[in-house]
Formats: C-alpha cells, sequence, structure tokens
C-alpha cells in the first residue's frame, strides 16, 4: 500500500511511503531518483519543511528520522508506539510527531523532544498557516486544538463520538482571501474569510468545518465513503478528497461537490498530494499503485455585446462591463469592478442577454436580473427551473430559455414550460442571439453539416441563410447585419453578403471572428497566435496575440485566453490609412473615430483639408482642437460662399498655414495674387524671396520693401545690415540714428561725405554724432560742407581750442563775442584773472572786466592765513620732502581709513597760553572767524608766521585767534601729561573730517562712521569711540 506522499515545496521531489522504504521520485517524468531503506518496519508518514531543506519520515518501528534534501539522514528519535502522523510547522524547523497515544515536538535547536500523552489514539494532524496552533484528529472522534508548546486550547467533541472517527484533517491556507459569510444563496455557510478554517473528514461519512474558536461553520457535507485523504487545491480555492470509494473527488471549500477527479479499480484511495503551484495531484492507492492526474477547467461564459459573465472557481458567475478601464480580467480573481454572483453549486452553463443572465447549475437553471437600485447595481435572481437538463449550449432571451442538445433545440419559458422544438439536419455547433422584439427575437445557428440557419423564437420553422461546405465553428453577423462571417473547421474565415449570397473575402488561419460593433466594415479575427484586422476588401493587418477573440468594440478587442479575458487596445491607424489612399474621407473619419493616435487625426485632417474636403477637416481639427485650422476652414467656407471660386488661391492659403512658403508662393503666383506672395514673403522677413515676386518696376515700393527689410534687421540685432538697408530704402535720418548709436565712425564719414550740402538735416545728424564721439576733426568738415562758420567757431569753443577759434574770429569778427566772452570767463574759472579782464575788454564787456577786479580784491582780503599756510601746490606721488608738501612744507595729516591727504593744518599756541586756558578760549567761541582778524604783517596784526623758502615753521596763535576760532572745525589731540596738546584747523569744512576720541587718528567723518557700524569700534585702536567733528 502506499500509505503517504510529499512533495517538496519547490515540486522538484516527490517521496513515496510504501513499505518500510521511501522511494524518491522526480515528479517532472516519474524517474525514480532513490530508494530510502532505514526503516525496520512499515512507514506511515512523511513531512517536508516549509524551506525545503529537510523532511521526516514516521514508522511502524517507532522511530522518527531527520532527512536532508539531499537524501541524508542526520537524526533519529523514538516515540512508545508506532508513528501515526506528523507535520512540520509552516514558519520554523518545529515538527509535530504523533505516535498511538502520545505526541511530540521537535527543533533543530532542542536538546530533546517534548512530548505530550493524549488519551485516545491520534490518526491525523495539521498546522495553522501561521505556525501557532496544531489540531489532532482522534479516533475517538474528537478534534484537540493544541498550542506549539503542546498545550490544549481547544477540545472538539463531535456528535458521532467513536463512531465517526476523525481520519484526515487540515487547516486552510490563510491569506488566500478567504472569507466566511454567514449565509449563502440556499442557506449554506459561504466560506469567504480570512480567519483559520479547518477542514475536517471522519469514517461517519462527513465533511465539516471548524472555526480556531471549535465552532462550526454551516452545517456537515454528507459523503457516501469513508475519508481516508483530504487536500486543499490550486491555494486554497478547492478540496481534493479520496476514499473508500476509489475515487479522487473534487469540492468548493466550502463542501460542494464539484465533479470526480480519478476512478480507479486500485482499491481505496489512502492518500494524496498536490503539487505546489501547479495544477498535478498525485493519488496513492491501496494497492501499491500510485496516479498523477493533470486537472483544467474549461471555461465557462457568456456574451453579449460588451457585457461578459464567467465562471470563477466553478460555483461563481462574475459579469463585467467588457469596455470599462479594466484592460485585464482574471476569471480566477475578484476585484470591485466586478459583480459576483456566488451559486454554491457547480456552474455547467451560462448565458447573457441584455439584462437577463441564465446560469445552469447541477440540478436546476436560475435566471437572474440586472437592476440598478440607489446608485447599486447588481443581478437579483427571478426565476429557477428545477429540473435537470443535460444539453451542449444554453441560451437566454427575454423571454425564453433555449437549449442544446446535439442537433434538437428546446425553447422553455422562464417558469420552465416546453414550448417547441426544432430538429434540425445536423448538431448544432454555435449559436448567437441576433436581436429582435422580446419574446420573438431571432438567432443564428452554425452547423456540423455547414448550414446557418436562422430561426425565431416564436416561428417554429427554420430559415436556411446560406451553406458551406466545411463544418462551422464560430460565426458573428456585421453591425447593420448586412454581413456574416463564418469560421469553418479548416480554420479558414468566410465573409458573405447576406442578400447576394455572394462571398466578400476569405482569411486564412482564423479560429473566432468578430465584426466591430461600432462600424460595419470592421472585423478582427485571430488564430495561430495572430490577431487579424480588416477593413472592407483592404488586405488584413497582422499583430502577434494569443487567445480566441470573442468581442471588437471601437478600438478595443476582447481576447480569452486560457482563464483570462484581455482588452487590448489596437490603434486603427492602418484601416484609416488604407482609406485615405483611395481619397474615402468619410470612411477614414469613422474610423479614426474607433481610435487612432494624435498624428493620425493629424494627417486625416491635413489631407482631407488639401483635397478641399471641408467637411472631413473641419470634423477632425474639432476631435484635436486645432483652432488655427478651424479658423483656416470657416475662413474659406466663407469666401465660397460670397462666390470665390480660385482653388489655387485656396491652396496657397493651405500651403502658407503649413508653413510651406515655396508653394504657397507658386499657388498665389499662378492665381494671379503674387502681391499676396509678396507680403507673405515680408511678414516671414524673407525679403529676397519677396523680391522675386514683386511685379512692378514702381522704384517705390522696392524702396517700401528694403525699408521693412531694415527694420526687421534692427529688431533683430543685425543694426549694420540694418543701416544699409535704410540707405538704400532712402531712410538716412533712420541710418544715421543706427551708425551713431553704434559709433561707426567711418561709416558716419562715409555717409557724410557722399550727401548732398543741401540735405541740412541729415548732414547736421552726422555733425550731431561726430561730436558726441569726440571727432572734432570730422565734425569741423561736416560743418564747412554745410556753410555752418559759427556752429564751427561755437565747436572750438566748447572744446577750448582758442587758438582755431581766435584764427576763425580774424577771418569773420562778427563772431568774436562767441569766442571772447567764453575765453574771458574759462580764465576766471581757473585763476587767471588778469588775463580774463584783458579778454573782457577785447569783447567789449567793461562791465564784466570790473566785477573780475572787484573779486580778485575781495579775493585777496579774505583769504585767511591759514589758506596761506596751506598753499594747495599739487604733490607729486614720488615727494622727495616725504609727507609734507614740497612748497610750504606743510606735513600732511592723514585719514587713517583711506590714507588720502585731509584739509587740516597744525597750528601751535602764543607762549604763556596754556593747554586748558587755549581750549576755554576755542570753547566760548560761536561765531565763524573773521577775515579782519586775520592781518597781513605789514597791517601789525596778529599773524600766522611761515617762512617761504626755509625749514617749516608752524602756525602761532593767539589768544583774539584763539576766540575767533569756530569749535567745530578745530580738532584737538589731548595728549597725557607731560605731552602738550595738540591743535588742528579745518581749512575746508565742507569736508567732514571726524576724529577717535580714544587713539585721536583723524578720518573722513563718512568712512570712520561706517567703519563703526559695521565694526562697532574705532578701525585703529579697537575701542568704541565717539566721532569728534
Amino acid at each position: 500500500s502506499i500509505y503517504d506522499i510529499a512533495f517538496k515545496p519547490d515540486g522538484t521531489q516527490l517521496l513515496v511511503a510504501t513499505g518500510n522504504k521511501i522511494i524518491v521520485y522526480d515528479p517532472t517524468d516519474g524517474t525514480l531518483v532513490q530508494t530510502l531503506r532505514a526503516h525496520k518496519d512499515t512507514v506511515y508518514c512523511l513531512g517536508y519543511s516549509k524551506d525545503g531543506k529537510r523532511f521526516a519520515s514516521g514508522s511502524a518501528d517507532k522511530c522518527v528520522i531527520i532527512w536532508t534534501d539531499k537524501l541524508t539522514g542526520i537524526l533519529k528519535y523514538t516515540h512508545n508506539e508506532s508513528i501515526q502522523c506528523l507535520a512540520y510547522n509552516p514558519v520554523s524547523p518545529q515538527l509535530a510527531s504523533c505516535a498511538v497515544n502520545d505526541f511530540g515536538l521537535w527543533a533543530p535547536e532542542q536538546k530533546s523532544v517534548n512530548k505530550h500523552k493524549i488519551s485516545n489514539r491520534i490518526t491525523c494532524c495539521s498546522w495553522t498557516s501561521d505556525g501557532q496552533y496544531l489540531a489532532l484528529g482522534l479516533f475517538s472522534g474528537v478534534i484537540s486544538i493544541r498550542s506549539k508548546l503542546g498545550e490544549e486550547k481547544i477540545k472538539i467533541e463531535r456528535p458521532g463520538g467513536s463512531l465517526s472517527p476523525v481520519w484526515s484533517l487540515k487547516w486552510n491556507h490563510k491569506g488566500v482571501n478567504q472569507f466566511y459569510r454567514t449565509r449563502g444563496f440556499r442557506g449554506q455557510a459561504i466560506i469567504d474569510d480570512t480567519n483559520d478554517v479547518l477542514t475536517v473528514c471522519d469514517w461517519g461519512q462527513t465533511l465539516s468545518f471548524y472555526h480556531l474558536n471549535g465552532k462550526q461553520i454551516g452545517k456537515d457535507a454528507k459523503l457516501d465513503y469513508d475519508p481516508c485523504a483530504v487536500q486543499y487545491y490550486d491555494q486554497g480555492k478547492y478540496l481534493v478528497v479520496g476514499g473508500s470509494n476509489k475515487k479522487t473527488c473534487l469540492y468548493s471549500k466550502e463542501g460542494y461537490f464539484l465533479g470526480v477527479i480519478s476512478d480507479s479499480s486500485s482499491g481505496w484511495v489512502w492518500c494524496i498530494a498536490c503539487k505546489p503551484d501547479s495544477n498535478v495531484v498525485v493519488v496513492g492507492h491501496q494497492d501499491g499503485t500510485i496516479t498523477c492526474h493533470l486537472v483544467t477547467f474549461q471555461t465557462v461564459h457568456g456574451l453579449y455585446r460588451d457585457c461578459y459573465a464567467f465562471r470563477q472557481n466553478l460555483t461563481n458567475v462574475v459579469v463585467q462591463r467588457l469596455n470599462s478601464d479594466i484592460k485585464h480580467i482574471d476569471l480566477d480573481e475578484d476585484d470591485g469592478s466586478k459583480l459576483t454572483i456566488k451559486c454554491n453549486d457547480l456552474v455547467k452553463r451560462i448565458s447573457v442577454y441584455k439584462d437577463k443572465l441564465a446560469v445552469q447549475l447541477s440540478d436546476r437553471i436560475v435566471i437572474y436580473q440586472h437592476e440598478t437600485k440607489d446608485g447599486e447595481s447588481k443581478y437579483v435572481p427571478v426565476n429557477k427551473i428545477l429540473k435537470k437538463f443535460e444539453c451542449n449550449l444554453l441560451v437566454v432571451c427575454s423571454e425564453n430559455i433555449i437549449l442544446c442538445q446535439e442537433s434538437k433545440l428546446s425553447c422553455f419559458s422562464m417558469d420552465g414550460e416546453k414550448q417547441r422544438d426544432w430538429s434540425l439536419e445536423a448538431n448544432i455547433r454555435y449559436i448567437k442571439v441576433i436581436g429582435g422584439p422580446s419574446g420573438r427575437e431571432g438567432m443564428l445557428l452554425g452547423l456540423k453539416n455547414g448550414q446557418v440557419l436562422q430561426i425565431f423564437v416564436d416561428n417554429p420553422f427554420p430559415i436556411e441563410m446560406l451553406k458551406i461546405k466545411s463544418s462551422i465553428r464560430c460565426l458573428d453577423l456585421s453591425m447593420n447585419r448586412t454581413k456574416l462571417a463564418i469560421i469553418c473547421d479548416n480554420s479558414t474565415c468566410h465573409v458573405y453578403d447576406i442578400e447576394s449570397k455572394e462571398l466578400l473575402f476569405e482569411e486564412v488561419n482564423a479560429n473566432s471572428v468578430a465584426w466591430n460593433t461600432q462600424n460595419e466594415d470592421m472585423l478582427c479575427y485571430s488564430g495561430k497566435g495572430h490577431l487579424g484586422i480588416k477593413a472592407a476588401g483592404f488586405p488584413s493587418q497582422q499583430r502577434r496575440m494569443n487567445g480566441f477573440v470573442v468581442g471588437y468594440c471601437g478600438s478595443r478587442i476582447f481576447c480569452l485566453h486560457v482563464h483570462a479575458m484581455r482588452a487590448v487596445d489596437v490603434p486603427q491607424s492602418a484601416p484609416m490609412y488604407q482609406y485615405l489612399d483611395r481619397q474615402m474621407y468619410e470612411e477614414a473619419y469613422q474610423i479614426a473615430c474607433l481610435g487612432v493616435t494624435e498624428s493620425d487625426w493629424h494627417n486625416l485632417s491635413q489631407k482631407a483639408l488639401e483635397d478641399l474636403n471641408f467637411n472631413v477637416a473641419k470634423k477632425a481639427f474639432t476631435r484635436i482642437r486645432n483652432l488655427r485650422y478651424l479658423e483656416l476652414v470657416q475662413s474659406i467656407e466663407d469666401r465660397q460662399k460670397r462666390g470665390e471660386n480660385k482653388t489655387d488661391l485656396f491652396m496657397g492659403d493651405i500651403h502658407a498655414y503649413r508653413s510651406e512658403f515655396a508653394e504657397a508662393a507658386k499657388y498665389y503666383k499662378k492665381a494671379g495674387h503674387s502681391q499676396k506672395a509678396v507680403d507673405m514673403y515680408t511678414d516671414l522677413r524673407m525679403f529676397e524671396l519677396a523680391k522675386e515676386y514683386v511685379e512692378t518696376t514702381d522704384p517705390s515700393e522696392r524702396k517700401q520693401l528694403m525699408a521693412k527689410q531694415a527694420n526687421w534687421a534692427k529688431n533683430t540685432n543685425e543694426p549694420r545690415e540694418a543701416a544699409k538697408m535704410y540707405l538704400a530704402a532712402g531712410e538716412n535720418l533712420k541710418a544715421l540714428d543706427i551708425i551713431g548709436e553704434n559709433g561707426w565712425t567711418d561709416m558716419l564719414m562715409d555717409v557724410a561725405r557722399k550727401l548732398d550740402k543741401a540735405d541740412r538735416e541729415s548732414l547736421t545728424k552726422c555733425a550731431y554724432y561726430l561730436k558726441q564721439l569726440q571727432q572734432y576733426a570730422y565734425c569741423a568738415e561736416v560743418f564747412n560742407k554745410m556753410g555752418d562758420r559759427k556752429a564751427h567757431i561755437l565747436l572750438q569753443v566748447e572744446i577750448k581750442n582758442w587758438d582755431e577759434a581766435f584764427a576763425l574770429v580774424e577771418k569773420h569778427p562778427e563772431f568774436k563775442d562767441d569766442v571772447y566772452v567764453p575765453y574771458a570767463q574759462w580764465l576766471a574759472e581757473n585763476d587767471k584773472f588778469e588775463e580774463a579782464q584783458k579778454a573782457f575788454h577785447k569783447a567789449g564787456r567793461i562791465s564784466d572786466a570790473l566785477h573780475v577786479l572787484e573779486q580778485l580784491t575781495e579775493n585777496a582780503v579774505n583769504e585767511s592765513l591759514f589758506n596761506i599756510a596751506r598753499c594747495s601746490t599739487t604733490n607729486p606721488l614720488l615727494n622727495a620732502q616725504g609727507s609734507s608738501c614740497i612748497n610750504c612744507h606743510q606735513p600732511f595729516v592723514y585719514s587713517f581709513s583711506s590714507f588720502e591727504v585731509l584739509p587740516l593744518v597744525e597750528f601751535t599756541l602764543e607762549d604763556g597760553i596754556s593747554d586748558e586756558e587755549a581750549c576755554r578760549l576755542i570753547d566760548s567761541s560761536s561765531k565763524p572767524p573773521r577775515s579782519d582778524e586775520w592781518k597781513d604783517n605789514d597791517r601789525d596784526a596778529q599773524s600766522l608766521q611761515m617762512d617761504g623758502g626755509g625749514d617749516y615753521v608752524p602756525v602761532v596763535v593767539n589768544r583774539v585767534v584763539l576766540r575767533s576760532l569756530s569749535r567745530g572745525d578745530v580738532f584737538i589731540r589731548r595728549w597725557a601729561a607731560p605731552l602738550r596738546f595738540q591743535y588742528f584747523k579745518n581749512l575746508m569744512p565742507e569736508v567732514a573730517v571726524a576724529m577717535c576720541d580714544s587713539c585721536f587718528q583723524m578720518f573722513h567723518a563718512d568712512d570712520y562712521e561706517l567703519m563703526v557700524l559695521q565694526k562697532q569700534c574705532c578701525p585703529f585702536c579697537r575701542k568704541v569711540s565717539d566721532a569728534h567733528e
């Protein structure tokens, strides 16, 4: 017998327990890998760890052996009785091994096995998916739920007791989106929760489900055999159960019978193993036979326009609108965009039509109707036909159910009353409802003998539409019901005109076909891994795609591949261009409306516009929101309404809008509107091309064009070219402005020499810019060319070229006032008063001469002796005298920020005057000094002595002078005793001077205040100081 089977988690090894051996197979081809003979008695159980690194075996010899995945035994421990079952924890390397009356918990890090006694025989065990709890099934019918430490948490005592031994149990695969809702359609529990659920098989021939807390879910499912093994299949979506009936049966996870996987004469089914991530089920039998089964499910679905209904998990029906944004529909997965109907039974057939949905279950047909209430969309059951039917095809209409069995069709009302039968010549291969009034719908039938029949629900007589030589596999009717597409058994698609029965075209390698529901001439077909899209009689466009086409709506094609429905968005560019090539613009526009790219819309609109098909062009430009071209189309249409019909002129405008200016100009010239070409090129600043289309010989028009060209050159930062163009256009003043502003002297003189002397305005502007550029000789040349002697003389006066001015006055004495008066003023400003007096006399300005004399006298009187001490001599940078004047030897006083010479003169006190008295006398003064208090030596007054030719002699002042000094002009360095104070006078009060009251260094007041603000201290001594001004 085969007592147990186990797969390695990655599916690369299959372990089989038979006799006292463990046989290892390669599951890919059934090759024997190795036989392990470590046990001395029958091996009852096997188990692989979750990580696949170890497996364990338990035997009647009371031993548990731990093996590596390399098939090497590494550890052995024993129980007091034979080992009945074992299981690895799914999240850790912990192993539970169960003997007849105890169980042990072992982990690699433990030195010993923790064993726990139990009152009854253990038959089976299973861990929860999180590894926290272990369920033990007992021969007494009791289930004991233990913690991972072995403590009993829950004890489930079942009604059958010892008459219903628990022979197999299994926890669900939590995390596979399984919930448990309280009630189903027929009152049974619907398993659909993420909680832990325990599936239990007992020899009371029942299948039960329990929560982790020990509460039963729903009712027991009755079996007609003793179950010996149970496994979850397909990630927990189904249950596989085998036992005394010698069969391996498939159940839903809620316990509903779905079908038989295997039926063997090899005796009881003792064990079952499902290959991980695969649809392979391996079964071990009583007589030692191992069978391997590939489980596949047929796709059961129905389609009406974009409403697609399909079977999910064998017991559910899901309805999906294919024209939603969902691009991929997995028939085995659920999401919020679908309507799911829980049928709790095996779904055999599905049909959908308008708002009706018919579902055939194992023993009945249920009819649903779509309703929308309070914004919620759902299907509600409205009728049931409680009868078991055997049929190949199921069709629902508004008021009828149609069943097909071989060559016979039967029509039933929604209540299950038979209304009529149709017996046909051959088996029916395909049915499609084509619509019609409620209760009178029409259907197309494809027969095995090649007939295509049309029947109506209320008519017992079928109508033959056409017949082909091969059996029909699939068919579809075009949107307007004028064409019929048929797929025959030789994989050829035939398209017929229904009215004339004429074969329009054929396409090979096709296994399914669908007409576009939005376009009469578009269809698609699939076959041999390709998708073909065909428009009318044009060649089909091919692309790679696996699966079967089931629908075609707009630019979206719906394809069923294995267990997934895919929505493929296919741009209709190729068929659109096929129509464009034949100038079939309306048809091309209809194809584009199904779905093309932005560039395709652009090409369609431009092509239609070029052929003056303004209707299509306007619609196409509207679709891409091209307002610019819409304005052009509207303009041309308005001109047509006004009677304008020059096609060449329209074409010129179109090409101009496209920036195809050469073509536009040709069309304008062809239409006799060359001026439009000139205006176009002028606006584009293509002036040389514009000149080619100037038809008149009038030079003024050419000059006007050149002036525009010059304006453009100026605005585009090409001033030299602009100036040349202005000169060529006769716009001299604009040209001179550009030349002068850019300082091009050579070009300015070249223009001035070429100008006529009568053009005084232009010559004046030349002279103005030459003067600005300090090109006085050229400026004088221009004034001479103009004959403007006065302007020439004034130029020489302005630049102080007195010799030239005097020479000109000798020739033209009438302008002497214009020379001698400015000359005298210049002399006076430069302290040359005697020469200025003479110049005023020459100019006849006697009063001005007297005024100069008076001013000279007053200055001499008012000049302070301090100013004499300060001689104002300009000193060279390299001074042999050092830091003193080369003339008066006065020491310089520097600003200690910029080291510029300050306008300060140091003076000393007359003998007998102390520093304290001097400070008191200076502070007592409140008025500025008067000049009559500082007299010349000849007048016997107190004076400041200075030896003009010898060593430096400081200024000495008496008490009278001290009282006359302004306190604001005097700076005192108050040195500590025994040093005497130092005194300085500011000869230029307008130059503010500051002194630090700590270090007594002098500064320009502005510089000192700025540095104090920046550094909060004197820049020399670094101490905070107040400026003494």
